[in-house]
Parts: structure tokens; sequence; C-alpha cells
């Protein structure tokens, strides 16, 4: 299994690899899904103040509803396999299923004792011409991250390559995500969340026209079973939607253990 999983990341990356877009708004942590165990998350977001123009016939952002079902279950102990359905509802335009992404996962071993949460996230999928400029698309997501008793650091440097698209790609984008928390009790943190997009890698876009937001993010711990995270957030350039709310609610099903009788 182990095996498989390193081919089928192989595989992904020698595909030509799109950042994130508003469709799953989260920094994601190291872990992977316990074996065995499926997680089922609602990622919602409503863009209260966006673009307004279509351009090169992708549709405005403005009073649009993101809501994304992601599906992940725990194949290995450090080998997940993840799965997206992308909709949209945009004031004008109806409500519509858009895409569809797949993403397998794979986190380095306990037994390696690294100083740091480490894991490789490889996501490759369809969305609609009329919602993304990138419709077939990979996405390479390295994951960092640290707890410092009630601190917490994490870190995803991504690169995004896009198959098929709108305006053909010189090169990778780097999408930069950053999450920032302090456990304030056992059950909430509080956080900040960043969310970039520079560019292809070897010409950055222009200050205005890169993408780069900021996130005030709360998560609860309630109860093992679910998580639960939202906040809002606000574009930093004229070329990022100005002001975004999300919601991430996520309940996780623990795998079956039968009962042995006497």
């Amino acid at each position: 299994m182990r095996k498989l999983s390193l081919i089928l990341i192989m595989f992904l990356l020698i595909q030509t690899l799109s950042a994130q877009e508003n469709y799953e708004i989260q920094v994601y942590s190291s872990p992977t899904m316990t074996r065995g165990a499926t997680m089922f998350e609602l990622h919602s977001n409503f863009t209260f103040d966006g673009g307004t123009d279509v351009i090169k016939g992708v549709r405005p952002t403005n009073h649009s509803l993101h809501e994304t079902l992601e599906i992940t279950h725990g194949i290995t102990g450090n080998f997940e396999l993840g799965f997206y359905l992308f909709t949209n509802y945009t004031s004008g335009y109806g409500y519509h299923i858009i895409g569809l992404h797949i993403r397998p996962r794979i986190a380095a071993p306990a037994k390696w004792e690294l100083p740091v949460g480490l894991s490789l996230s490889a996501e490759f999928g369809y969305q609609s011409k009329e919602y993304s400029n990138e419709t077939w698309s990979v996405e390479l997501r390295p994951i960092i991250d640290k707890t410092w008793n009630k601190f917490y650091l994490c870190l995803n440097p991504t690169l995004g390559f896009q198959v098929k698209g709108v305006d053909k790609q010189s090169a990778p984008a780097f999408a930069p995500n950053i999450k920032t928390s302090y456990a304030v009790s056992s059950k909430v943190s509080l956080g900040a969340e960043y969310y970039g997009d520079l560019g292809a890698i070897n010409h950055f876009e222009n200050g205005p026209q890169q993408s780069h937001t900021l996130f005030a993010a709360v998560d609860l711990f309630l109860d093992p079973k679910w998580e639960i995270n939202f906040g809002p957030g606000w574009g930093l350039t004229p070329a990022t939607d100005h002001f975004i709310f999300k919601l991430l609610v996520g309940r996780r099903i623990m795998p079956f253990k039968p009962t042995h009788h006497q």
C-alpha cells in the first residue's frame, strides 16, 4: 500500500500541476485521517464584496455562495484519500455544480521522529470554465506544522499547475498559505490565516495583481468527532475579493470495532 501511495503521488507530480480558490478556504494540518475513519466536511463561504465583471468568460464572484463537500478516508496510518464536490450560487446565474477534485495525501511516519509535522498533498481535478480560468489543474501542497504549548503554526507553500485553462501557463504558480493560532482554552483557539497567490514562480505578478487575503479564524473543539472553523476574511489587493465570511463544519466517522462475545 505504501508503494502504491508513492506511485500515485509521483504520477500526479509529473502532470502539468491551481492555486486554491474560494471553494476550500483552509490551511491544512499535517496529520492524515486515522486508518479506517472517514471525515465529512462542508466548506461554505459567501463573498459579500467581490468582483463584479465577467473576465475571460469567468463569472463574477460578488455575492457568490461557494459550498464544497469534502470526504476524506484514512487508508493507512499515514495515507488518506480525499474527494471534493464544488458548487456555486451567484445571484443572476443560479446554482450549479461546477467541479470535482481528488486528493491523495501522505504523511511522514511517526517513527521518523521529525521535529515538525510533515505531509504532502496532491490534488487533481476539473472546474467549469465559467467559474475558473483553470479548468483542469493539479495542486501540490507540502504541509509543515508545529505546536509549542498553546501556540500553533502551519505552513502550506503550495504550487499549482494547470493542465488546461483560459491562458497558457509558463511555470507553476506559488500560492502560500499560513495559519497561526493560540489555544485560549481546551475547546477554543483564536488565530489568523493567510492565503496568497503571487503568480508564476518565474515571474511574480505586480503587487496589485497578486492575491492576498487575511482571515481572523476561530477553531472549536467541542467534541473529538466534530471539526468547526469560521471567520471573516479581507482582501488586501485590488485583485482579491474584498470581504468573505467562511464556515467549515466536519463530522468524523470512526472505524467500526466489532464486539467480541465471550
